[in-house]
């Protein structure tokens, strides 16, 4: 199994719309399937200091989900103070964000575990550096992408703009509509265009005082059976270019 056959690239239409709440849910449902999941944080922008640095809540909630035995290291390699684009908090700090550290870290995770939910940081076209995005970096490894929509005011238009642009690049499985407070008058109107005017399907719906385990999963097995069937997909592929060489 290669790393785009256990990897999900969360994404979300905005910063604060419940990426990090889908993808806790996700990974506790794949270490209740049996499977070993880690979190990956690539970057994180709006930190505290503590005894041993800094750690920001995101990174610390995706540990805390995820299999036992990783570092805070492993699962967020990049750690910034200020609550700042991605990209603006590492030119502060005089650091320049590398993805091939991105890339070895994510190996690192994929060698000993059998699912990995990458957290992307504010939106799809979030920058990294000065050259490439969040959607560079995912699109080089053709990852499939979760797309989460916090169901306020103004998501239609961001939702619809998001998956047109992920789409464009590598696989989108569908989306998530994450219910926030306060609860918008007309939610259940604002989903239900999503779902006429998406191409992808709702993989499920959030309510905002839901417990982020039973609401994710029906998701971690629909993606489970999802990752297993492109797996096999892979090996099928594989073996008749090999047998036509």
């Amino acid at each position: 199994m290669n790393d785009a056959d256990k990897t999900i690239f969360i994404t979300g239409t905005d910063t604060g719309v419940g990426k990090t709440r889908v993808a806790c849910g996700l990974l506790e449902n794949f270490r209740l399937q049996g499977l070993r999941a880690a979190g990956f944080k690539p970057v994180a922008s709006g930190a505290m200091t503590q005894a041993e640095g800094l750690r920001n809540e995101d990174g610390l909630n995706l540990l805390a989900a995820s299999s036992p035995g990783l570092t805070y290291a492993s699962v967020n390699p990049y750690c910034f103070a200020p609550p700042i684009a991605p990209h603006l908090a590492a030119r502060a700090a005089a650091q320049t964000i590398d993805l091939a550290r991105l890339d070895v870290a994510c190996d690192m995770l994929a060698r000993t575990h059998d699912r990995i939910i990458i957290e992307g940081a504010g939106g799809w076209l979030v920058p990294l550096n000065d050259t490439h995005t969040f959607a560079d970096w995912v699109a080089a490894h053709r990852w499939p992408v979760l797309l989460v929509v916090g169901i306020r005011l103004g998501c239609i238009n961001h939702a619809l703009l998001s998956a047109e642009a992920i789409a464009r690049r590598t696989p989108l499985l569908g989306w998530i509509a994450n219910h926030l407070p306060p609860a918008a008058e007309v939610a259940d109107q604002i989903v239900d265009t999503l779902r006429t005017r998406l191409k992808v399907p709702l993989l499920a719906s959030i309510a905002v005082d839901a417990d982020q385990v039973s609401a994710t999963r029906q998701l971690a097995d629909h993606l489970s059976a999802q990752l297993a069937h492109q797996s096999a997909d892979s090996i099928v592929h594989q073996s008749t270019m090999q047998s036509t060489a």
